[in-house]
């Protein structure tokens, strides 16, 4: 990150009301919620949770990423490569790489996985405009074959992966819609699901999550009458409901997540030792309670999602990879914060920072916890004041 500071999403939230000759008043009864709740989100003193940008986003008529800010652009080297990105997305069809040697390109796939999952977006950045090149090249010269393509998918769901985490929505869609193009080549149905997972991503991050989820029961619905009596099967169909839990908690829906959560749990009781990680899709009983504890945060139950978290930090759930336990950290720092266990708060952001670094950086909620918590009076604390810098939240 950049060492200058960026705007907050409370802050955007205030500069865009004011910009449209708007009050409080008036914004906060458009969005649903209390002027109150309001005041404290553009001052800092209340975390600006995804229901909310998403309700006040729609009142002031823009995107929640206008709210939430672009913290990774500027004049920097990840504004560059993201560029680059754009670039190979756009001309998906017109590969300039040559066909690379089967083992070479086997290495390059399973390290984009190793890095997305690991949350180190910077270096996969950097070799994702040639790695899309080079393995749509080879699954042009393959002709219909299913693995081929599906490796091109899996591609762009690391590319997604990236530009979702980078506050980037219309690159998201971008790369959303070439998932699509890829996992159809050839009749690939988990390819398919693990595009839907993301798509529905795409509605998630805009803050309408009535469409994710009926993104999501559609795509269930499909991959259900094709699945295969194996793991790969399990998996996808178990991040569906997963990416179900998400959509319908922020949704305030829960008949929905408690219907998903349910359907997700079974299949992940299929799942014999530890998560399993497979077409960017990681799916078991540890990735299972990490969602449920973010929807019991979601739910507005805090003080059940902070009894949760305690034995899962205490022992994380094997398999999962920095992806998932910097979620794990930033949803127990959510409901501390939220129980006003403002030490404890801190303690599950450094944890975050510890595993995953680039994500905490970025992370709305990360970022917003921290806020708040910089200006509930602890800016003498230095870890604070550190994690805040590298957020660049603090000059």
């Amino acid at each position: 990150m950049d060492s200058t500071r960026t705007p907050a999403a409370g802050e955007n939230i205030q500069v865009l009301r004011k910009a449209r000759g708007l009050g409080q008043t008036k914004v906060a009864r458009a969005a649903g919620i209390s002027v109150s709740l309001l005041r404290k989100i553009e001052s800092g003193e209340r975390a600006a949770t995804p229901p909310n940008v998403a309700s006040i986003a729609k009142a002031l008529r823009v995107s929640t990423a206008r709210i939430y800010g672009q913290p990774f652009l500027g004049p920097s080297e990840q504004s560059d490569l993201l560029e680059d990105v754009r670039n190979a997305v756009r001309r998906h069809t017109l590969p300039k790489e040559d066909v690379p040697p089967l083992d070479e390109l086997r290495e390059d796939l399973r390290k984009a996985a190793e890095l997305r999952s690991n949350t180190n977006y910077l270096e996969l950045l950097r070799m994702l405009p040639e790695l899309l090149g080079r393995v749509t090249a080879t699954a042009m010269t393959a002709g219909g074959d299913a693995v081929a393509w599906g490796d091109v998918a899996d591609v762009y769901g690391c590319a997604y992966a990236v530009a979702h985490r980078l506050v980037q929505p219309d690159l998201a869609e971008m790369i959303v819609s070439r998932q699509q193009w890829a996992a159809r080549q050839t009749w690939n149905p988990v390819a398919e699901a693990a595009t839907a997972w993301n798509e529905a991503g795409t509605y998630q991050s805009a803050g309408q999550y009535d469409d994710g989820l009926a993104i999501i029961d559609r795509a269930i619905v499909q991959f259900e009458r094709v699945m295969a009596d194996e793991m790969i099967s399990v998996v996808a169909l178990g991040s569906l409901h997963l990416r179900g839990v998400v959509l319908a908690s922020r949704y305030k829906d829960k008949a929905a997540t408690e219907a998903h959560s349910q359907k997700a749990n079974a299949l992940a009781g299929r799942i014999p030792r530890g998560d399993v990680l497979a077409h960017n899709l990681t799916f078991g009983s540890g990735n299972t309670a990490l969602y449920d504890l973010a929807a019991l945060v979601e739910l507005d139950k805090p003080d059940k999602a902070s009894r949760m978290a305690q034995p899962l930090i205490k022992t994380p759930p094997s398999g999962l990879r920095p992806s998932r336990l910097g979620r794990l950290y930033i949803d127990t720092a959510r409901a501390r914060m939220a129980l006003k266990d403002y030490a404890g708060a801190e303690e599950a952001l450094k944890a975050a920072f510890a595993v995953a670094p680039q994500m905490a950086e970025v992370h709305p909620m990360s970022r917003e916890v921290l806020r708040v918590l910089f200006i509930l009076h602890q800016r003498s604390r230095p870890d604070l004041t550190d994690m805040a810098k590298k957020a660049g939240l603090a000059a």
